[in-house]
């Protein structure tokens, strides 16, 4: 695609970024197939070519309105038009710019200021915990719309299963990142996740100076803040990724939202002209593993600490697995999950239909956008449920809890379910 950028976008970082993106776009429209918001609304503009369309005009100099901010707003960034694109057109790293662009010159309500500010200071905040506890007390008055984002209160047992975190030492050891919402909304996850690799040998560790990866800020245009978030994640893991002060070296940093996963390992991209930080963000996006990366090499142990499934030839349980977008699209990881899990004795199932679209949580975007999120929600439930599973399984927290204000099928990340039948 020949564009020609405006005086003001010639020579700057995004400016050149761009113009190299767009000029891999060949208009063949493969895209707009598999754009979610395209299936829903049959609008051009609300496709990834449109919207290329509508940051390429940007770019060469006319003014965006209010009306191009809304199109770009309602892109989920689920990538699945990179997975489609025969050209390798980096969809997400333009949509990121163009939204940085039009939001400089387009003037949004204060509401929805407010709303933003609120989700990227909320979200982030230690004070997150408390906000939910309080709405859980006042849940049954709640509106629907904001129920949905409050999960039902944990039970003791639950909660003292969540701190369940094992105590071995062991020479192999893996830096874990907890996440800003996680802990919070299902604090199961990452001692599930510590449970099962410790059943394999390999010990999880955190740094308690890391905080949220950055998504939240960088996706609500706070790009500054994300970048923010970056450094200090980077300060907070390099003792123990380069094994500094005695501290004995990780194997890997481990995500188990992959939401977190694919952001840290564009670390490298976002921060590449920091003199300061870009060749650690290099290292570190290098080691980032999502943590059904390391299946392969687990199956073999977990076999043999797993139950001997049922002599009956009944699998351990029927799973519908959903793989998250920034799985499958973000960070191109296909299969392992199913593959693993059904050598380990599950019945998996992925959805017959649209296994490869977004379920409509997307960060924040269920809270800015709930009519489309819920509207892809309930087909992907749908989907899922014509599964029949005893549960539905996915990677990513943002998921679990949208997909669960849809059903009554119990939701949870494939590792608690790898921990359930390892005993808890």
């Amino acid at each position: 695609m020949q564009t020609h950028l405006a005086p003001e976008f010639q020579g700057t970082p995004d400016g050149e970024e761009a113009e190299a993106i767009l000029r891999r776009c060949v208009h063949c429209g493969f895209c707009t197939a598999t754009c979610p918001t395209y299936q829903l609304l049959g609008d051009e503009l609300d496709g990834p070519r449109g919207r290329i369309y509508l940051i390429k005009q940007v770019l060469e100099g006319h003014e965006p309105t209010r009306k191009t901010q809304e199109h770009l707003d309602r892109c989920l960034t689920c990538r699945n038009c990179e997975t489609t694109c025969p050209s390798g057109v980096a969809y997400g790293q333009l949509v990121d710019i163009g939204r940085r662009v039009v939001d400089a010159k387009v003037e949004r309500p204060a509401a929805e200021k407010a709303v933003r500010w609120a989700l990227r200071k909320g979200m982030t905040s230690p004070a997150f915990g408390t906000a939910i506890r309080i709405g859980q007390a006042v849940r049954p008055l709640l509106p629907a719309s904001v129920k949905n984002k409050v999960p039902q209160r944990t039970s003791a047992d639950q909660l003292a299963r969540a701190h369940r975190w094992p105590t071995r030492q062991h020479a192999r050891k893996v830096l874990m990142l907890l996440g800003c919402v996680q802990p919070t909304l299902a604090p199961n996850i990452n001692s599930a996740t510590a449970r099962v690799l410790d059943a394999c040998g390999i010990q999880t560790v955190v740094s308690d100076e890391a905080g949220c990866c950055g998504a939240v800020r960088l996706h609500l245009n706070d790009r500054e803040g994300g970048l923010a978030d970056m450094r200090r994640n980077i300060d907070a893991w390099w003792p123990q990724v380069e094994g500094l002060g005695g501290v004995v070296p990780v194997e890997a940093i481990i995500f188990n939202a992959t939401g977190c996963g694919v952001t840290v390992k564009e670390y490298g991209h976002a921060l590449a002209h920091d003199p300061d930080y870009a060749e650690k963000a290099r290292r570190v996006s290098e080691v980032a593993r999502d943590v059904s990366e390391l299946l392969p090499q687990l199956v073999k142990t977990l076999k043999q600490r797993l139950p001997h499934p049922p002599s009956d030839g009944r699998p351990r349980a029927r799973l519908a697995y959903h793989p998250p977008c920034t799985l499958q699209h973000g960070q191109q990881l296909r299969g392992g999950v199913e593959a693993a899990l059904t050598e380990l004795g599950f019945e998996v199932h992925l959805a017959a239909q649209e296994s490869h679209l977004c379920c409509g949580s997307a960060g924040t975007y269920s809270v800015l956008q709930p009519t489309l999120a819920y509207q892809l929600r309930d087909r992907k439930v749908g989907h899922l449920q014509a599964c029949q599973p005893q549960s539905i399984v996915s990677g990513n927290v943002g998921c679990i809890q949208h997909l669960q204000s849809g059903t009554d099928v119990p939701v949870q990340h494939w590792i608690e379910a790898l921990d359930d039948a390892l005993g808890g």
